[in-house]
């Protein structure tokens, strides 16, 4: 499996635990700091190299020590960082996760380099070369620039999957509409895919968005495991049962695990399974990036862990 993560990537300084900020000047002893390669391109690039995948990231990233830190950590992670562009105009995107006691995890974001990436940066004979083209974050692109690589990945018979960092809402959706007829898997979290189309149902939704072009919409749904809708119909995907952490880099973990198990030849109900899994183990400690774990632990792991509720049978 060959993967091209392109778009956001992110350096996250992780604090836990915090249940409230400090007043005025005061300190707080905490348990632990962390920081992390982050991102819906670098966090889903740090985990698909953990299952076996060759991965490229192609985005930008500043000049500056929060650059040269997430460059390192991809490295050390086994991503090849040659297509990360570097930029003075901004510093590197980096966000703060003060993650609380029960896992939740409120941020302050600032989105630098991440803005001033453009079409023109992107290296299209990489992304032609690759087996799965996994898009992070179109929104900062637009659909049309989007659509563009996209395009270009499909004529090359690359698998195409893409995921958000933005909120959704309407608007969003007709910022990127134009891309969504090049996605094979489009790959939202439950909050963005009905803001998205603000339909009443998760399913709903999913088929707002089949109708325009997406082959297929596997949405998370957070402590409830995830839903793969395409054209046969629908399954739920439960999660797995385990003590939450922090949920920073589940999505991303979980877009990884989908989509080893689609070039493994699995069905898309049964790729989220590894998605799920992928997640909960990530969930168990602090960053994206935790865990110590190959392909075979997480199959390993799909056998051996209870489910937080019974599988849902396939809707046609």
């Amino acid at each position: 499996m060959n993967v091209v993560t392109l778009g956001v990537h992110v350096l996250d300084v992780h604090v836990r635990a915090v249940e409230s900020i400090p007043d005025s000047s005061d300190g707080a002893l905490v348990e632990e700091i962390k920081m992390s390669a982050a991102g819906t391109a670098g966090g889903t690039a740090t985990i698909l190299t953990k299952l076996g995948a060759e991965v490229r990231s192609l985005g930008a990233v500043g000049t500056d020590p929060l650059g040269d830190t997430l460059l390192g950590l991809l490295g050390v992670a086994g991503v090849d960082t040659t297509g990360l562009v570097r930029r003075d105009s901004a510093q590197t995107s980096g966000s703060v996760i003060p993650v609380r006691p029960n896992g939740d995890r409120p941020a302050w974001h600032c989105i630098g380099a991440n803005g001033v990436f453009t079409v023109d940066d992107v290296d299209f004979d990489t992304v032609a070369d690759a087996t799965h083209l996994h898009l992070g974050g179109p929104e900062f692109l637009g659909g049309e620039a989007a659509a563009r690589i996209l395009a270009h990945a499909r004529d090359h018979g690359v698998v195409t999957s893409v995921d958000m960092l933005a909120p959704g809402d309407p608007e969003m959706l007709t910022w990127i509409e134009a891309a969504l007829p090049y996605v094979d898997h489009f790959l939202p979290n439950d909050e963005q895919l009905l803001g998205l189309t603000g339909a009443a149902t998760l399913e709903e939704a999913g088929r707002a968005l089949l109708d325009r072009g997406a082959g297929c919409v596997a949405v998370t749904r957070g402590a409830e495991g995830a839903l793969v809708i395409d054209k046969d119909g629908s399954v739920g995907v439960p999660a797995f049962a385990v003590d939450v952490v922090d949920t920073t880099g589940c999505g991303d973990a979980f877009s990884a695990g989908y989509l080893r198990g689609l070039a493994a030849g699995r069905a898309p109900g049964e790729a989220a399974v590894l998605g799920c899994a992928a997640a909960a183990l990530v969930a168990q400690g602090l960053g994206t990036d935790h865990g110590d774990f190959d392909l075979a632990a997480v199959e390993r792991f799909v056998l051996d862990t209870p489910r937080r509720h019974a599988p849902v049978e396939s809707s046609g």
